[in-house]
């Protein structure tokens, strides 16, 4: 256990220099292209996202915090994975990017655009760049649509069909680029099966030729034979077509094997960010380490860790001082990470391997 600090003035700041490869365009400028892949495609700083809810029917409403101030950088054709527990803002944060859901407050800028700057018909321009696959292949295509209509509605809204049958070559291509047959693209969701109903949603996604793809708990609802080529799948599709891609999982293994870099998330908080080799190889956060602790073994036994009990989770609609993992930690200073909350910093000077911890594990 390493000695802890106080917060130094300026952390934080030195944090977010270190955490961007070149500054965002800022507003009003005109946006740029990346170059090269030392410049980000996407940038997410500081989104904050805290919904209005009612506890009662006669009580005032109070605020629930599900994302606190998450800061990252995507750059071309990289694969950010997105972990941690049911409830940590995994998914919000992924709308919120997109604004599907409105931030409370942060910035997203994609390719020298300031999303949150956009006019909602600013922003219609820019969806066909910015897709996402969603978590439940059962409920996330529209029932009363064939496949061909659900793979062409991109195609429809964004004018990108010559023809009608320029439309249905461009179906059918895509189909047969997710690993779906001609004949299928007649039929209705309802009767295909959930593996080839997720191929459905990525072909949608994919038939506007986006440059971001946001993948939702794009496995979760298959089975595990299953997840395997969807995941397959991805990684093939991403190779060919230069995707950048944040995929968020609550699976360990499958995200660690399709990312470039790996970040970890707490009650709504990146609490450890690195290249996924180190972070696998040498996890600094106690949650992180209790998270990969607790991957079932190779009997198939999973284990349950004293620190994932969620009945220590804090409250998000009372969010605690300091650090959000005290109560659950090892490595806890009562007087220090109770009060003072930690940033992202790196481990070592240069290593980008970086934990928001004041006494990070050792390897």
């Amino acid at each position: 256990m390493t000695s802890g600090r106080k917060p130094a003035e300026g952390d934080e700041a030195r944090q977010e220099v270190a955490e961007e490869p070149t500054p965002p365009t800022r507003s009003g400028e005109k946006p740029k292209a990346p170059r090269d892949a030392n410049q980000a495609l996407v940038y997410v700083q500081k989104l904050t996202k805290a919904y209005a809810v009612r506890p009662g029917l006669f009580r005032a409403p109070e605020l629930l915090h599900a994302l606190g101030g998450v800061s990252f950088y995507l750059r071309p054709r990289e694969t950010l994975g997105i972990v941690g527990e049911s409830g940590c803002g995994k998914s919000t944060l992924g709308r919120c990017i997109l604004r599907l859901v409105e931030p409370t407050l942060g910035r997203v800028i994609f390719d020298g655009h300031d999303l949150m700057a956009l006019s909602r018909g600013e922003l219609r321009k820019l969806r066909r760049r910015m897709q996402i696959v969603l978590q439940n292949p059962y409920t996330s295509l529209a029932p009363h649509l064939t496949v061909e209509d659900i793979v062409a509605e991109g195609l429809d809204v964004f004018g990108l069909a010559a023809s009608r049958h320029d439309r249905h070559e461009q179906v059918v291509g895509w189909c047969h680029r997710v690993g779906l047959a001609e004949d299928l693209v007649a039929r209705y969701p309802h009767e295909l099966s959930g593996g080839q109903r997720q191929r459905v949603a990525i072909a949608r996604a994919l038939a506007v030729r986006p440059d971001f793809l946001v993948l939702d708990e794009p496995t979760s609802a298959l089975d595990v034979s299953v997840q395997a080529q969807i995941v397959n799948l991805l990684q093939d599709l991403q190779a060919e077509l230069g995707l950048t891609q944040l995929f968020i999982s609550h699976d360990l293994r499958v995200v660690q094997h399709v990312s470039d870099r790996l970040g970890v998330m707490y009650f709504g908080k990146l609490v450890e960010l690195g290249r996924t080799d180190a972070v696998v190889r040498t996890p600094r956060h106690p949650y992180t380490r209790a998270l990969f602790e607790a991957l079932p073994s190779l009997e198939g036994k999973r284990r349950t860790l004293p620190l994932l009990d969620e009945a220590a989770n804090p409250s998000p609609l009372a969010p605690p001082g300091g650090c959000a993992f005290f109560k659950r930690c090892p490595n806890a200073e009562p007087g220090l990470c109770d009060i003072d909350e930690p940033t992202l910093t790196e481990t070592e000077p240069g290593s980008r391997h970086r934990v928001a911890c004041w006494h990070p594990c050792e390897d």
